[in-house]
């Protein structure tokens, strides 16, 4: 697909620059009324970096195709204009598509920027792929089904803010009528990405083999062991504005029985049962690092410090490299010991899939209430989707089926 559409810039700059993004040069009144509602939106999630990045995904996406495309302020579109809109998100113009994540801003000469690397709309290729020489092509470019389930959910949202605000009328999401011709159905419960057994086993054995080879990867195997035994999200070991994980995070109550508080998805505060191995990790973890055993209810320390200087780890993209560190090293092994296929599927890990794992394996032998409050759920629905015990019986039922 071409057009001749301006190439869009960046609109909106991270949480803690986004009051200091000067973009306009030229603007109509129109055009800067929509860029303040969309501010203020955007500003009111400041609660979580995670959900303030895909809203502001979906919205700027929107404010630019409304401004070069439609030639419309946001508060004129009607349910013609989101369906066309749709279409465009599926097919968008190859100006409008990157092969990489570039930052929106950058800094030069002490002023943030536009980057003229950015684009709306990124194509990727799995991890795998990219190991084996697969560069990403624009002409690759496909929105899934679960991207076009964010579209609905948070411009839908978003519209509701703006009619909040008087500053529309109508929430022209609400009227598309046919979702199904944009989002395809799945029957049965959805596949839950995660490690199998023997993979697990090889990666926590690799974080172990590593922090008995050098003291500093005694907090890559505390964080390996956190994310799988806790069900933590990788936002919940990284330092923010909102909260920073400290010693004194995990403590002890009136019974004697040892919990941990974060805080997770949606700025909600949660307490998350210790195992007894999960309170030996993190003895393990203390005395490595010269400290008591357990920490006491004063110790503020941060629960990861940085490897140089003080402070704690405040970036989730260096947690995803000790991971994926430890990721490569238990590949190699898998691959050395003949567990080729184990090996390749191993490609394709991100850090979540350790959520998913430890979840998966405790609703095997825990009541589900316990694991849907300890992982954060917000219904016993979610925590559902991690029983596969349906699926391990109408495989076997179906495993011994005769062709002939």
């Amino acid at each position: 697909m071409t057009s001749n559409a301006t190439l869009p810039t960046p609109l909106f700059d991270t949480l803690e620059n986004i009051e200091n993004t000067n973009i306009f040069s030229s603007i109509t009144d129109n055009q800067l009324q929509d860029y303040q509602q969309t501010t203020a939106f955007l500003k009111s999630y400041k609660g979580s970096i995670g959900t303030f990045n895909a809203y502001r995904r979906e919205v700027e996406r929107l404010l630019h195709w409304s401004w070069l495309v439609a030639n419309k302020s946001i508060k004129e579109l009607r349910r013609l204009d989101i369906d066309s809109y749709l279409s465009f998100c599926q097919s968008p113009p190859h100006e409008w598509i990157g092969i990489k994540k570039a930052p929106r801003f950058i800094d030069k000469n002490g002023e943030r920027i536009p980057n003229l690397e950015w684009r709306p709309f990124v194509v990727t290729v799995s991890k795998s792929a990219f190991r084996h020489g697969l560069k990403p092509d624009i002409k690759d470019y496909a929105l899934s089904s679960t991207a076009i389930k964010d579209i609905f959910a948070i411009l839908g949202s978003f519209y509701n803010f703006l009619i909040q605000e008087d500053y529309t009328e109508i929430n022209p999401i609400l009227y598309i009528r046919q979702k199904s011709k944009y989002i395809s159905r799945q029957q049965g419960k959805p596949r839950i990405r995660r490690l199998s057994e023997l993979q697990w086993e090889y990666v926590i054995e690799t974080a172990e083999l590593m922090a008995k080879r050098n003291k500093k990867h005694h907090r890559t195997l505390f964080i390996m062991t956190a994310l799988y035994a806790m069900y933590l999200r990788i936002s919940e070991l990284a330092a923010s504005e909102r909260w920073t994980p400290k010693m004194c995070d995990f403590y002890r109550d009136h019974d004697g029985l040892w919990w941990f508080t974060t805080i997770g998805k949606g700025n909600k505060a949660r307490q998350i049962s210790v195992s007894d191995a999960m309170l030996a990790a993190l003895k393990r973890y203390r005395k490595a690092m010269d400290l008591s055993p357990l920490p006491s209810p004063t110790d503020k320390s941060p629960l990861l410090p940085r490897n140089k200087g003080k402070g704690p780890i405040i970036s989730t993209t260096y947690i995803r490299k000790i991971v994926q560190q430890c990721f490569d090293k238990a590949i190699i092994r898998l691959q050395e010991d003949g567990f080729n296929e184990d090996a390749d599927a191993l490609l394709e890990a991100t850090v979540h899939w350790l959520r998913h794992t430890g979840i998966s394996e405790d609703v095997k032998r825990r009541p589900r209430e316990h694991v849907r409050d300890d992982a954060g759920h917000g219904s016993g629905t979610t925590t559902d989707k991690y029983i596969d015990v349906e699926l391990r019986e109408r495989h076997a039922s179906a495993r011994k089926k005769p062709i002939k």
